[in-house]
C-alpha cells in the first residue's frame, strides 16, 4: 500500500503524537508499505528527507516552538498542508490516508477525500477530543466541535489510542464506534541494563504546563524535605517559571533541576540516571513518556487517571495515586524513596510488563488491518 501519514508535529519536533507516528511510520515500511509524511517544517530541519521508503515533507507552518504550537499555527497548518497535499496527492497516489489528530490534520485528510476519494483513519491522541484538558480546550472545543464531527463522520475508522480516551470521545458524541490501539514503545533503545538504585533520583517527562500536574508533585516533595532525593525535570513550558518559583517558596530549590527540552538521546541519559519516574498528570491519552521509563526500568508514582491507570500496575509496577492530591503523592513517595530494594523490584516489574504488552510493532499491525480497509 501506499500510506499517507499527515501530522502537524513529527520528530525531533512535538510531543507523544509525533513520536508515535514516527514509529508507526518505520514499521509500515518494514512491512513493505511505501509511506510519504506531511509535517510542519522547523527550524534548520531539511525540507525533504527520505528514510528508506518513508518520504517526510516538511511544509510551512510558522510553527516557533520546537515542543508545541499555537491554535494559530495548527490553522496555518491546515491552510499549508491542504495546498502541499494536492500537489503531493498526484505524485505519491496514496491508497489511504492516516491523520493524527482530528484536528488540524483531520481537516486535510476531509479535504483529500472530497477532492480525491482517498479514505482516511483518524487517530485521536487527547487534545483533539472535546472534554480533554477543559481548563486549556474548553472554547477551542467548542468552536472546532462541528468540523469535528464532519471529519469523524468521514473517516473510514476512528481510532484512541487508550480505553479512558475512547470514552470521552463517546462522551462527545455516542454515534461513532472508535477502537483502541495502544501506543507502543521501543524495546530496544530504552532497554537499559545497569542502574544505581541509590540514591532515589526522580524524573519526569514532558511539557511544563498545568496539565502535567508538576505542581502537586512540588508540594508533595516540600513535605519530603527529611528524606534523600533529588528531582530532574526534562521539558519545556509556560509553567516553567511559576514552578521555579514553587521550588523556592517551598524551599527544595537546590534539590530539583529545570533540564529544559531534550532530544531522544538526551532523554536515555536522563532515564538511565534516575531510579523513580514521577508523572502525576491530570489528563492523558496514553502517555508516551510513561512507556518509555517502564520500558527503561523505572517505578513509575503516576496519577490513577485514563491512560496512567491502563499502564500502571498499582503496587506491581508503581503506584497510582488521586489525581489532584498532593497528599496521596507524597504517601506513595514515602516507601519508593526509603527503599532501594523496592524501586529496583518495581523497575523490573515495569519492564517485563511493557516487553509483553506493548511494542510499536504490533501497535503498527493493528493500524495496517484497518488502512487495508479504507474505503
Amino acid at each position: 500500500m501506499r500510506i499517507l501519514i499527515l501530522n502537524s508535529e513529527y520528530p525531533p519536533i512535538g510531543g507523544g503524537a509525533g513520536n508515535a507516528s514516527a514509529h508507526i511510520a518505520a514499521q509500515l515500511e518494514q512491512m513493505g508499505h511505501q509511506v510519504a509524511v506531511v509535517t510542519s517544517r522547523f527550524g534548520r530541519l531539511p525540507h525533504q528527507e527520505q528514510k528508506g521508503h518513508i518520504a517526510i515533507h516538511r511544509i510551512p507552518s510558522l510553527r516557533h516552538r520546537q515542543d508545541r504550537s499555537t491554535p494559530l499555527e495548527q490553522m496555518i497548518f491546515i491552510l499549508s498542508a491542504s495546498f502541499w497535499t494536492m500537489r503531493l496527492i498526484p505524485r505519491f497516489k496514496p491508497d489511504a490516508t492516516l491523520a493524527f489528530f482530528g484536528i488540524p490534520s483531520g481537516i486535510v485528510a476531509w479535504l483529500i477525500k472530497k477532492f480525491y476519494g482517498i479514505g482516511y483513519i483518524i487517530s485521536l491522541r487527547g487534545g483533539d477530543v472535546p472534554g480533554f484538558r477543559p481548563y486549556d480546550f474548553r472554547i477551542y472545543h467548542k468552536l472546532m466541535a462541528p468540523f469535528l464531527r464532519l471529519v469523524w463522520r468521514n473517516a473510514s475508522a476512528l481510532v484512541a489510542n487508550s480505553n479512558g480516551l475512547r470514552d470521552l470521545a463517546n462522551a462527545f458524541d455516542p454515534r461513532f464506534e472508535i477502537s483502541t490501539i495502544p501506543n507502543g514503545v521501543d524495546l530496544v533503545s530504552y532497554n537499559i541494563t545497569e542502574r544505581d538504585w541509590s540514591p532515589p533520583r526522580l524524573l519526569s517527562v514532558g511539557r511544563i504546563v498545568h496539565q502535567k500536574g508538576l505542581d502537586l508533585a512540588m508540594r508533595a516533595l516540600g513535605s519530603l524535605k527529611d528524606l534523600k532525593w533529588e528531582w530532574r525535570i526534562a521539558g519545556d513550558g509556560p509553567q516553567l517559571d511559576a514552578l521555579r518559583s514553587l521550588a523556592k517558596e517551598l524551599g527544595i530549590v537546590e534539590r530539583v533541576r529545570f533540564l529544559g527540552w531534550r532530544s531522544r538521546e538526551q532523554l536515555l541519559t536522563c532515564y538511565q540516571q534516575s531510579n523513580v519516574f514521577l508523572f502525576p498528570s491530570r489528563h492523558e491519552g496514553m502517555p508516551n513518556a510513561i512507556l518509555e521509563a517502564m520500558a527503561s526500568g523505572l517505578p513509575v508514582i503516576a496519577s490513577c487517571i485514563a491512560g496512567n491507570e491502563e499502564l500502571v500496575i498499582d503496587g506491581k509496577t508503581g503506584c497510582l495515586v488521586s489525581p489532584e492530591d498532593a497528599d496521596s503523592l507524597r504517601d506513595a513517595l514515602k516507601p519508593l524513596l526509603t527503599d532501594p530494594a523496592l524501586r529496583q523490584e518495581m523497575g523490573n516489574a515495569s519492564r517485563r510488563h511493557v516487553e509483553e504488552n506493548y511494542s510499536w510493532e504490533a501497535t503498527a499491525r493493528q493500524y495496517a488491518l484497518l488502512l487495508e480497509k479504507v474505503k
